[in-house]
């Protein structure tokens, strides 16, 4: 990337998130990450050029020196911090502000600084020879998957439902989302085939900002925060149907929206059980489940049929998991930790940088985490410690992953008649070769912690005062569609030739 002969009509509005903005190269596989802040500041930017360029490298330096050691180097992209001419900057930003989703408005672009981070595009993989139909890429934001064991936790309840469950009513209570998720964090990171199968249609059918689906590197599948409508299914299976047809007979040319939907979520599955992220492998060695259902949840325990086999160590799952797991205080018992640090950066505020508040991110600052005793000896130390390893789990609770699905080239039989039988009675899924990522790993800034607090209790009372239940019309509508869907797949099925 020639940075001194940069054109805005070579780049495109990509998406964005509450903190930064993302075009792509309409050529190339790569993505500029631009910071944003509040509207109100356009006229006079928060921080300076180098305050900005800072924060890109903390992100930089946090991504590679800590996230990808824990979460694993063949799943992170760490990307590198660039310098755009501010002239390309504030072109780019008029170009694309009319492609913004309105409720993100509220923030702008930052074209003061010039600084972005540079990353691949992880919707358009490069490491594939292009084929006759694009890669399906496939980004999920997994939220957190266990329930806190913590001797600080004051509300049962935390121990018995899920966060993410628990979010869900404060949502629709609050209006964010007109309509409630039956998706539940811990049947995905189960390891179980069949819960994470549940879990998966659940997203589909509600996937808010945790699901969407890209296509040659455009998004076509996703959900509008405060969307009334659900998002287009029918769409969807258009779009994934050719990618699952088996053969050229007649049954194959008409599949049902349940067998597309289900091929598919079986291929995703497949991609996030792989222990290599890669093209599969045997699943040799399993992590112990040891962990409860959600309460919340509608699967019920009495459906697994095979038990729960837990996830593969090496798996993506099961590395943000354990990451998601340096979380042991929960949020109750950190809080007086991150109170205690607080009150002595009061008394002693150059002690910021020797307990590497705001980074350095180095390999220092992981040991630093990894050795934190178990015991409390009421030192600044041991309290920044553990907050260090709470901002980290934070980090995984609240990342995304990629799984980009190539479909395999199936070679052709050479007895046509063998070539039809076998593809009538083999109703698996095509082959698809996968990779996988995860991205969104910032650190979660120091002043966060108190927000988390006010949230939690938030959420957990409105959970109580409700007793779970939800407003009428808030429930998804998936099933109804499924149904109309398959009586249009069998009309079509039967028509004559």
């Amino acid at each position: 990337m020639e940075l001194d002969r940069m054109d805005e009509n070579d780049w495109k509005y990509h998406e964005e998130g509450n903190k930064s903005l993302v075009v792509c190269h309409v050529q190339h596989c790569r993505v500029l990450r631009l910071l944003k802040y509040p509207a109100e500041d356009s006229e006079n930017p928060p921080q300076t050029a180098e305050q900005a360029f800072r924060q890109i490298q903390n992100i930089v330096d946090f991504t590679s020196n800590v996230m990808s050691r824990l979460l694993g180097d063949k799943f992170v992209h760490s990307g590198e911090v660039v310098r755009l001419p501010l002239e390309f900057v504030r072109q780019l930003s008029i170009k694309i502000q009319h492609q913004r989703p309105a409720w993100r408005c509220d923030k702008v672009m930052d074209i003061y600084s010039g600084c972005a981070l540079c990353l691949p595009n992880l919707t358009t993989p490069t490491q594939y020879q292009p084929t006759a139909t694009p890669p399906i890429c496939i980004e999920i934001k997994p939220k957190w998957g266990f329930l806190p064991s913590s001797k600080h936790v004051s509300r049962d309840i935390k121990t018995r439902v899920c966060r993410y469950c628990m979010h869900q009513h404060y949502k629709v209570a609050n209006g964010k989302w007109k309509r409630r998720s039956l998706y539940c964090p811990l049947d995905l990171f189960s390891g179980n085939r069949q819960r994470m199968h549940f879990a998966i249609r659940h997203l589909i059918e509600e996937p808010q900002n945790n699901f969407k689906v890209f296509k040659g590197g455009q998004c076509i599948y996703s959900s509008k925060e405060g969307s009334e409508g659900s998002p287009d299914m029918n769409a969807l299976l258009h779009h994934l149907r050719p990618y699952f047809l088996r053969g050229n007979n007649r049954i194959n040319a008409h599949m049902t929206a349940k067998a597309v939907l289900n091929d598919f979520i079986q291929v995703l599955v497949n991609a996030l059980l792989s222990p290599a992220g890669g093209d599969g492998g045997p699943l040799t060695h399993r992590a112990a489940e040891g962990r409860s259902f959600c309460e919340a949840s509608l699967f019920s325990n009495e459906r697994v049929r095979h038990g729960s086999q837990g996830l593969p160590s090496s798996s993506v799952l099961s590395r943000i998991l354990q990451t998601q797991m340096l979380d042991a205080l929960d949020i109750e018992g950190l809080y007086p930790l991150y109170c205690r640090v607080e009150q002595h950066l009061q008394d002693f505020p150059k002690d910021r940088t020797r307990l590497q508040i705001d980074g350095p991110y180095d390999q220092n600052f992981l040991e630093n985490v990894q050795k934190s005793s178990m015991e409390d000896d009421g030192s600044v130390e041991y309290a920044a410690a553990k907050v260090h390893q709470y901002r980290i789990a934070m980090t995984a609770k609240d990342c995304s992953i990629m799984a980009a699905l190539v479909p395999s080239v199936e070679e052709e039989d050479d007895d046509e008649g063998l070539s039809s039988q076998k593809h009538l009675r083999d109703f698996r899924p095509q082959a698809f070769s996968s990779s996988v990522s995860i991205l969104d790993l910032d650190p979660k800034p120091l002043d966060s912690i108190p927000r988390q607090l006010r949230l939690d209790q938030k959420i957990v009372a409105c959970y109580l005062r409700t007793g779970g239940a939800l407003p009428m019309g808030s429930l998804p509508l998936l099933p109804n569609f499924i149904a109309a869907a398959e009586r249009e797949d069998r009309t079509l099925l039967f028509q004559p030739a």
